[in-house]
């Protein structure tokens, strides 16, 4: 089993595996009443409290589920992926009747039953959707992709009974050709379906100790494979204060960057930041008070920007989205949904690139042999409707784009 995570210089950025039952929303210390009053979701427990309750660094949970408010509302650090309801796992896949409706042509292209057809499950989580998919077409072969062990435990024990017709590889998402090389697959025109679910599953909100969420108290770890070098913590401890501005103002778009990242370096230099109510605790002391009562949390940008940057999410985005339309045969459809503005604009980038035409600007017709080599299968980015949105809240943020490859050669 191949493992793409390889661990990048911090310079750049990088992306930890803990389990249990989350715990309520806690602070190992009373916090003061002023932070509480703008961070009410933040309690204070006792040592005793915290000895009966506090989750083990070794637990489990659900599946994936993401969205921009929802994620804030939730306590994370954007919105995110998306299973959030109801089954022995807890969730529900966002927009899950969409991306069927939209990948299902391209998987049945050669039999009704999805027979010879191959799907990519790039974010698999606990395995919402590739259930979907594996259950509707008998015939396909489902190949999962996700970076964090404890979600490929749970989604090998809900899939185990497919089979054969589905495989699960530890790898991030820009580790596609690799992990098709390793299901016998070519990197180039081999698949018939690729499904992103962008940004932090609900199963690693919903464990508290995994530092994601900052409606808890928790280890300011933020990384979604445990084997990566670089946590949360790292950053603030040990980044000086432009490059922590920076972060905080590319990945989070956070206006008062430059104030939070001077007030990270004075506490610091009277004790390393380690927990995320100590965090909370210091933007509530850095973020001037009309900015924190409008505007939804917060802290929502900060913890955004910093889980985005340990776990290199945009840059393997940027690497993972042209592998995953390369590895598309003619007719092969790509769906990605994301929750925040930062991964949509990649997105829609690299969407409009691969649907432009290859002719030299300025040309009367198409040249023969520069066509575009895909076409939009949806208008813009796709929302989800009020519907949904009742019925799963983290898909409030989210925005679905797709594309059909229509020229190549197919397999081989």
């Amino acid at each position: 089993m191949i493992d793409t995570t390889t661990a990048l210089d911090p310079a750049v950025y990088l992306e930890v595996e803990p389990r249990t039952v989350p715990a309520p929303a806690r602070a190992s210390w009373p916090l003061p009443e002023p932070t509480l009053a703008y961070f009410p979701d933040v309690r204070f427990a006792s040592d005793r409290d915290l000895g009966a309750t506090a989750p083990g660094r070794d637990g489990v949970a659900g599946d994936a589920g993401r969205s921009d408010a929802e994620r804030s509302d939730a306590g994370s650090s954007d919105a995110g992926r998306s299973d959030t309801v109801a089954d022995d796992f807890g969730h529900v896949p966002v927009l899950l009747d969409r991306c069927v409706d939209l990948l299902t042509p391209a998987l049945t292209r050669g039999a009704a039953d999805g027979s010879g057809a191959v799907l990519v499950d790039a974010t698999l989580g606990a395995g919402g959707h590739s259930e979907r998919f594996l259950t509707d077409l008998p015939g396909l072969r489902v190949i999962g992709l996700d970076r964090d062990p404890s979600a490929l435990r749970i989604a090998r024990d809900r899939l185990a009974g497919f089979g054969s017709r589905f495989t699960a590889v530890r790898t991030r998402y820009d580790g596609i050709a690799a992990a098709l090389d390793e299901c016998g697959y070519a990197a180039a025109q081999s698949i018939d379906g690729v499904l992103f679910d962008l940004g932090v599953s609900s199963m690693q909100l919903d464990r508290t100790e995994r530092g994601f969420s900052y409606a808890a108290d928790a280890p300011l770890d933020m990384r979604m494979d445990p084997d990566l070098p670089l946590t949360a913590a790292d950053i603030l401890n040990t980044f000086d204060a432009r490059d922590i501005a920076k972060i905080l103002r590319d990945f989070g778009d956070e206006r008062f960057a430059a104030r939070i990242a001077a007030q990270v370096v004075r506490r610091r230099e009277q004790q390393p930041l380690h927990r995320t109510g100590e965090l909370v605790e210091l933007l509530y002391e850095a973020i001037p008070a009309p900015a924190r009562r409008t505007g939804g949390h917060p802290a929502k940008r900060t913890f955004q920007a910093l889980r985005v940057a340990v776990n290199a999410e945009l840059e393997s985005l940027r690497a993972a989205l042209p592998a995953a339309l390369g590895a598309l045969v003619p007719g092969g459809r790509a769906v990605v949904m994301s929750y925040q503005s930062l991964e949509d604009k990649i997105v829609k980038t690299v969407f409009a690139e691969a649907t432009a035409s290859r002719s030299p600007a300025g040309l009367p017709v198409e040249l023969p042999g520069h066509e575009p080599e895909f076409i939009a299968v949806t208008r813009g980015a796709e929302r989800a409707d009020g519907a949904e949105i009742e019925r799963n809240p983290r898909s409030a943020a989210v925005r679905l784009r797709a594309v059909q490859r229509v020229t190549g050669k197919g397999r081989a």
